[in-house]
């Protein structure tokens, strides 16, 4: 967004921004992915824990370390690019609608125009689409995709969300950064407006919006495919077992378990 901002790069900047922020998450989940799975968005982690397909004892670690990290990051864009920002704004740190407004180079701000709660509504739906996508592109059943990759699909995905819903509110999707560059403005230079914007209304939908939206996602991705899928393999199952002789087990029971790649979708089915 620095280059966005102060190449004063107009309509042109959010296609420039948009594969940026793509490309930008791309090579974090690849360069993290082995270690810790890429998690670079609190709203993401929180809402895989909530389907199990990520362990809740790593999620305040991960949280606190994606918060920091937004944080730190705000600061090494403000000290790399501190003379043009002075150049830019001589030194009065504005925001928007100012002209020469410098601070959502760090954190996003909404149109003039667009109402808090389109703001929220932008920001639930983009971020339950980021989640479909992220869940797709994790999903090992689909042996057809290597886990290499993982980050283009995911790269490509934000992309797509950020063209989509990048106008109103500058798309946000990621709590952490948004709050960790927002806290850095506050102490920076860019005051107290950067928490009282539009009101005090403002601050708290680039954090809640995604939290919502990330939630609403992985449920319905679970709920249309994973069920599916397990009801899928249980079908298919069944059918195996019956074209098999019965006589080896006599009339006895006997628990047949399909067992699908993703541990929390393991299912028992007692078969006569």
């Amino acid at each position: 967004m620095a280059t966005v901002t102060l190449g004063r790069l107009g309509p042109h900047g959010v296609i420039v921004s948009s594969i940026g922020w793509g490309l930008a998450v791309a090579i974090a989940v690849a360069i993290a992915g082995s270690i810790s799975g890429g998690h670079v968005n609190p709203a993401v982690t929180f809402a895989l824990a909530s389907v199990k397909k990520c362990p809740w004892k790593y999620v305040a670690h991960y949280m606190v370390a994606q918060y920091l990290g937004g944080f730190i990051a705000a600061a090494l864009v403000y000290i790399v690019y501190y003379d043009a920002i002075n150049e830019f704004d001589n030194g009065q740190r504005q925001l928007p609608p100012h002209f020469n407004s410098t601070a959502q180079i760090f954190s996003t701000y909404p149109q003039d125009f667009v109402s808090i709660g389109s703001c929220l509504l932008d920001q639930v739906v983009a971020t339950a689409l980021l989640l479909i996508v992220v869940c797709a592109a994790i999903d090992q059943r689909y042996k057809r995709v290597p886990p290499y990759y993982q980050p283009t699909i995911v790269g490509l995905g934000l992309i797509s969300i950020f063209l989509a819903f990048g106008y109103n509110c500058g798309a946000p999707l990621n709590p952490a950064r948004d709050l960790g560059p927002r806290i850095f403005t506050l102490l920076a230079g860019w005051g107290l407006e950067t928490f009282t914007f539009r009101r005090h209304l403002w601050f708290w939908v680039p954090f809640l919006g995604p939290h919502i939206g990330a939630l609403i996602g992985v449920w319905l991705y679970s709920f249309f495919v994973d069920l599916s899928f397990a009801n899928y393999s249980i079908l298919s199952s069944e059918e195996d077992h019956s074209e098999e002789p019965s006589s080896e087990y006599g009339a006895q029971n006997v628990v047949t378990e399909v067992c699908i790649e993703d541990p929390s979708l393991k299912i028992s089915i007692g078969a006569n």
